[in-house]
């Protein structure tokens, strides 16, 4: 069989690294995308490897090169996995536009731009995949994060509006909602400038609801986990539109749905607000 390429960002650590060494196990030649870039890498049997390249998701510029580079070398893209992210910290009040942009730019756009940079690859082959990886937060509003939750939401919706766009020309799109995970994510959480001040009315609950994230998250499920669920994606035939990895997960998903929202909001406060 072919060689099959794929594209993920956000690979230096974590998810994104154990999804590329995954692929590479698998046979799959990966890119791997990040600011700080790392050590090629290839499989101890067959055609798979890790090429690490330096992008910024939110440097169109950069995203283009990168996209190029993978079509000179190969001809092709079979798929692509925006897993770039970041976290802030804070309640709305204490946190500014600059800080909301922040949280937006890389969580949400940093995919955008870099699924536009993909797609006219994607249509003139007639076939392709987009995976995303969002967060069961865009289901479960997190009070003191609202904006890493709401930027993932948004990320969650986009993608399928974005799949019913580009079906006719055999694009697939796959929505990946981790929960509580551990990783390098939760030491790169900031803290936005207000909240640490003395006269913030938010600073005490917010530092109670955060930690006790942060302790589920360095108790949560691995990387390999999550990132298994991903190449599993990859490599089936058909892609589910989104998938929540871990049975705790899907059922905190599927109950919570179900409730009336003046419930859902009470249980979710009582935990964290």
């Amino acid at each position: 069989m072919e060689t099959q390429v794929v594209l993920i960002t956000g690979a230096s650590a974590g998810i994104g690294l154990s999804a590329a060494q995954q692929l590479m196990n698998k046979g799959v030649k990966v890119y791997a995308a990040s600011r700080r870039g790392g050590t090629a890498q290839k499989a101890v049997s067959g055609p798979g490897e890790i090429i690490h390249v330096k992008m910024d998701v939110n440097q169109e510029a950069e995203i283009a090169l990168v996209v190029q580079q993978i079509l000179k070398e190969n001809k092709k893209l079979d798929a692509l996995i925006c897993n770039a992210g970041n976290g802030i910290a804070g309640s709305i009040e204490d946190t500014s536009p600059e800080e909301v942009r922040y949280q937006f730019e890389t969580n949400f756009f940093g995919a955008v731009k870099t699924i536009n940079a993909c797609l006219p690859t994607f249509r003139a082959q007639g076939y392709g995949k987009i995976i995303a990886t969002s967060s069961v937060a865009a289901i479960v509003p997190i009070p003191f994060q609202a904006f890493y939750s709401a930027g993932k939401s948004a990320l969650l919706v986009y993608m399928q509006a974005l799949a019913i766009e580009v079906k006719p020309f055999g694009i697939q799109c796959c929505t990946i909602l981790p929960g509580d995970t551990k990783t390098e994510f939760t030491s790169a959480r900031k803290y936005t400038i207000k909240s640490q001040l003395p006269e913030s009315a938010y600073t005490q609950k917010m530092k109670t609801s955060v930690g006790k994230m942060e302790k589920e998250e360095q108790n949560g499920m691995s990387a390999e986990i999550v990132a298994s669920r991903m190449v599993q994606q990859v490599m089936n035939k058909k892609m589910k539109i989104f998938v929540v990895p871990g049975l705790q997960y899907q059922l905190i998903c599927s109950i919570y749905s179900r409730l009336p929202i003046s419930l859902r909001l009470w249980v979710v406060g009582l935990l964290y607000g």
